[in-house]
């Protein structure tokens, strides 16, 4: 297992998640000893075993050498796995900074914006070869740890999708980590009814409201397929999560209704599922 990717984006992290399932662990080793590191189970152990290796861009010559030098191991008959870590640029530049490191790319002129999409410009070739992509951006060192956990604590085989439903509203703007984002302000807007206004998706009587109106349930059964038809397609991709946002005038009423619903929906498909509702709280 080679683990790989941008700086800040939680490389070490995985790397000690594998070790705790019992993963040979090596942080920043050479390119140039990839090739005599894969044969040494060969050669004095007798028998395979697994190992977790984190090659980066601290390593000399990684772009030029590591695309070349994995796909010959592979092309050799070794077992690898290349496990590609990432994450947005905001959140990684808050992460330098909350820790006060320097990025391996900025520069002399220490620019960490530069640094970073310089990284993203020269590992594009490397994540086109991974197996596993994670985004991390949303992510605590716990999160992260609990990802690699269920995505390799059986063999190396996939966990289930992780779908990530979040609501929010158009007037704050649109959530960065979404992959798709649905606009449910077609739907009829409880915020005009009086008795309905200082409520939220959540009370019975606002979903009564927003779902007896004429197409609500049409919409809410071909979006719940539509879902249920891009989840495994996503997931022979090679995608562990997908985030879906639903968005409203306000995250208050329309988008935490369907969310809800969906919610429910889809806990009986075996799917990995969370809610957050991001704007439910502001005025």
């Amino acid at each position: 297992m080679v683990i790989t990717g941008l700086s800040g984006t939680g490389k070490s992290t995985a790397l000690k998640a594998l070790e705790d399932l019992g993963f040979y662990a090596v942080d920043n080793l050479p390119v140039g000893l990839l090739p005599a590191f894969v044969k040494l189970p060969l050669r004095h152990v007798g028998e395979s075993f697994q190992a977790a290796l984190v090659i980066d861009v601290r390593a000399h010559d990684f772009v030029e050498r590591f695309p070349p030098t994995y796909l010959r191991l592979a092309n050799q008959g070794h077992n690898l796995e290349l496990l590609y870590l990432e994450a947005s640029d905001e959140v990684l530049i808050r992460r330098f900074s909350q820790t006060r490191r320097q990025h391996p790319l900025s520069g002399r002129d220490g620019s960490l914006r530069e640094g970073l999409e310089r990284e993203r410009a020269l590992l594009r070739p490397v994540k086109e070869m991974a197996n596993q992509i994670i985004d991390t951006s949303r992510f605590t060192v716990h999160d992260l740890r609990q990802e690699v956990l269920n995505l390799y604590s059986q063999g190396g085989k996939p966990a289930r999708m992780q779908l990530n439903l979040i609501t929010f509203g158009y007037k704050y703007g649109l959530p960065q980590e979404a992959d798709l984002v649905m606009d449910v302000r077609f739907l009829d807007n409880p915020y005009f009814v009086d008795d309905l206004r200082n409520l939220d998706g959540r009370d019975l009587r606002v979903v009564d409201f927003i779902f007896k109106k004429e197409g609500s349930g049409e919409f809410l059964k071909k979006f719940k397929e539509l879902l249920e038809f891009l989840i495994p397609a996503y997931q022979r991709e090679g995608k562990t999560q997908l985030t879906v946002a639903f968005g409203c005038t306000g995250g208050h009423h329309r988008s935490v209704a369907v969310a809800e619903w969906l919610l429910r929906e889809l806990k009986a498909h075996g799917v990995r599922l969370t809610l957050r509702h991001r704007d439910i709280a502001m005025e």
